[in-house]
């Protein structure tokens, strides 16, 4: 059963128990634009008690908010009960909830005008009382009601108007952009997860660059990613940077990612430059040019802060900052010893530093030599020849003579660099290797 049969199943099972219930928000949405619903929400007069005595088998995820999950097979519904909300002290959750009969009541308290539609799933019916449909055809995100107000009932509404206005290429209502101008501040009340979480889809849903600009013109840029707002007005040399500063290099770079794509290259593309504004340097002299000295060291530690500050998984972490410490590295390898360029290709993850690369080139001198001669040497290098199985442990090292000690990682690290060079294949080459290399300590 996919996600939509399952909805429409729990609309009319409620509908036979003398229920109202429709589709409702984001999916209603995305109906109407012809766009496939990541998820689909339901909305109904029945309470949450009711609901589960109607479906046993559900799970009360959020009933303190008349909110429960139906579940079945590997879909999910979310089903809620019509309310109104008192107070948001908190600035994410309601005070107080009051459940309510009609969905008009209930519509009033959500964020924007586009999100606050219901239809009829039989009928495809919609019922709209705050001129949604209206926005959806003129391409507005609107706040509902007093746009300050919803934004005090929750912050992150503030980077969700930003996100969906990307996403769909519209345009924020005067008033709605200027209550987010005002509020921008207020943002960090916002748990660090839930502003991540908003930022990462703002990054993979195929609007990034339209995105972050309007961060920044909101003021939301400067509170959550100064450090991005910072880019902007650092020169760089023309000869490799025709296309200007660094904030309009990563702006080029955003405007390439495609929706739906990893999450941490999304990230490393943002993050790569970092390192370029508080290492800036200016020509010395006539001859010299605008240089960055230690950019890729320093900007690998502002990228790991940033992650440590909106609390990445230590995986997602670790490969943001690898791609940021390892992009230089694609301007040398045509000189790369065939060991070192083995031990590259081999770093987790390779082909999302392939790709920042190649972002990278075309954002600005667009030349992807190194681009093609690293994919032309992944297709002619066989992988057992980028990853060759080990010719000797320790324990032939201890066959041989040897004591163990810290010397065993020295005389395998150089096998590996032998055999990665192609010069010894074999076990029997390894141990000679090994006997005109080094000599057994003796005891």
């Amino acid at each position: 059963m996919s996600a939509r049969a399952l909805a429409i199943h729990v609309c009319r099972t409620l509908r036979a128990a003398a229920y109202q219930a429709y589709l409702v928000g984001g999916c209603v949405r995305d109906l109407l634009l012809k766009r496939e619903p990541a998820d689909y929400d339901v909305s109904t007069d029945a309470t949450p008690d009711q609901v589960q005595k109607i479906f046993p088998d559900s799970l009360a995820v959020g009933a303190q908010f008349g909110v429960i999950i139906v579940t079945r097979d590997s879909e999910r519904v979310e089903v809620a009960t019509f309310r109104s909300d008192v107070g948001y002290s908190d600035g994410r959750h309601p005070d107080k909830v009051i459940f309510s009969r009609t969905p008009q009541e209930d519509v009033l308290r959500r964020d924007f005008t586009i999100n606050a539609l219901l239809m009829d799933p039989d009928t495809n019916a919609v019922l709209d009382y705050v001129g949604g449909q209206k926005d959806l055809g003129a391409g507005i995100i609107r706040a509902i009601g007093d746009p300050r107000q919803r934004f005090e009932e929750d912050k992150l509404r503030m980077i969700r108007a930003i996100r969906f206005a990307a996403r769909f290429r519209y345009a924020i209502e005067d008033v709605t952009f200027g209550a987010i101008q005002k509020l921008a501040a207020e943002i960090c009340q916002v748990s660090a997860e839930r502003i991540r979480d908003e930022l990462t889809k703002l990054l993979t849903e195929g609007a990034a660059r339209r995105g972050f600009e309007l961060l920044d013109e909101s003021g939301l840029l400067t509170q959550v990613l100064p450090e991005i707002t910072q880019t902007k007005g650092v020169e760089q040399p023309p000869q490799f940077h025709p296309e200007g500063d660094v904030w309009k290099h990563t702006l080029l770079m955003l405007e390439q990612l495609k929706a739906g794509g990893s999450q941490t290259l999304a990230w490393g593309v943002l993050l790569h430059d970092v390192g370029k504004p508080p290492t800036f340097t200016p020509p010395s002299g006539p001859g010299d040019r605008i240089r960055f000295n230690e950019h890729v060291e320093v900007g690998t530690k502002m990228a790991e802060d940033i992650c440590r500050r909106l609390r990445f998984s230590n995986e997602d972490a670790d490969q943001i900052a690898a791609l940021v410490a390892n992009h230089l590295r694609f301007k040398d390898v045509p000189q790369m010893k065939t060991s070192t360029l083995k031990r590259f290709v081999r770093l987790e993850r390779f082909d999302e530093h392939l790709e920042l690369h190649r972002l990278d080139c075309l954002s600005s001198h667009r030349n992807l030599e190194n681009y093609e001669f690293v994919r032309r040497f992944l297709a002619e290098t066989p992988p057992e020849q980028v990853r060759p199985p080990r010719l000797l442990t320790g324990e032939d090292l201890k066959a041989m003579g040897f004591s163990p000690s810290p010397r065993f990682k020295e005389i395998l690290d150089s096998l590996e660099e032998a055999q990665l060079n192609g010069k010894i294949s074999t076990h029997d080459d390894a141990v000679r290797f090994v006997q005109s290399s080094f000599t057994p300590t003796s005891n």
